[in-house]
């Protein structure tokens, strides 16, 4: 089996963070780990509190991680301070893991901050460029090269200029732009595009989390980047299309529907399966 590491924040209403990482590499089949980064009290509707984790503490959850389990991919995703993001680059500099998928997270889905302002910088010029895939949405990367984006070539000379940061590849995601939901991906040669139909829905809680942990997942396990991209937006589409009116705001993607709708497979937990002999 695969193994995947999610670096990044913990969402204790479950539907995005470290738990919709979790929840994505279950229902890619690789086995998921997690370093957590931050505690966030969030739910739904709003933000109410952010506890960051130790540089040191972080470090030490990396370690304990590498230094016993093969890493066939990791996820970063929420760093909210520079000394995190600082503590991070320095252990995956070190461990040098294939497969390194960032997102960088910079706002919650209700649009309250997740990263210190001052920390942009920071993630630039430590976190952008061990990144083999980045994946911003239009409002990061507007943060990230302090433009405007609005249009699809927008989006394509965003991922370009990004790209030459210093990551092997990005994908803009076009989620908060009009229109059907585009995604371009620019893989440091070619620009390639990933269109779907928006759905009509505000139940979309940690879309950004799913897409890049599926991203991750689908790299895990051989796939190359472009398949990989469209695998994974197929995925955070069907699970946008099922998501679930849960609270009262933005209500969390469905991360297993097709587990809920069809349930396990008959031969995976028989008696038979199992060695019975009934």
């Amino acid at each position: 089996m695969k193994k995947v590491l999610s670096i990044a924040g913990s969402d204790c209403s479950g539907g995005a963070g470290i738990q919709a990482d979790l929840k994505t590499f279950s229902a890619h089949g690789v086995y998921g780990m997690s370093v957590i980064v931050s505690v966030v009290a969030e739910n739904t509707g709003r933000v109410i509190g952010i506890q960051d984790v130790s540089p040191d503490m972080i470090g030490k959850q990396i370690d304990a991680v590498f230094e016993d389990i093969e890493v066939d991919a990791v996820k970063v995703g929420m760093l909210s301070t520079p000394d995190c993001m600082e503590e991070v680059a320095q252990k995956l500099k070190y461990y040098h893991p294939a497969n390194i998928v960032v997102d960088p997270v910079m706002y919650a889905k209700n649009g309250c901050p997740l990263m210190e302002p001052d920390a942009i910088e920071t993630l630039i010029g430590t976190v952008i460029p061990l990144a083999d895939v980045l994946t911003p949405n239009i409002p990061e990367a507007e943060k990230i090269i302090r433009t405007k984006i609005g249009s699809i070539t927008d989006m394509e000379e965003a991922a370009k200029e990004i790209c030459a940061m210093g990551c092997r590849a990005v994908v803009v995601k076009g989620g908060h732009a009009a229109g059907n939901a585009a995604d371009v991906l620019f893989d440091g040669e070619e620009i390639c595009h990933f269109d779907t139909v928006r759905i009509d829905t505000k139940n979309t809680h940690g879309t950004g989390c799913t897409f890049s942990a599926a991203v991750a997942s689908q790299l895990a396990r051989g796939v190359n980047l472009r398949e990989a991209v469209q695998k994974a937006k197929d995925y955070v589409t069907m699970a946008i299309e099922h998501s679930l009116d849960i609270g009262k705001g933005c209500g969390p993607t469905h991360h297993f529907w097709h587990l809920y709708q069809y349930g396990l497979m008959e031969e995976q937990y028989s008696g038979k399966e199992r060695g019975s002999t009934k």
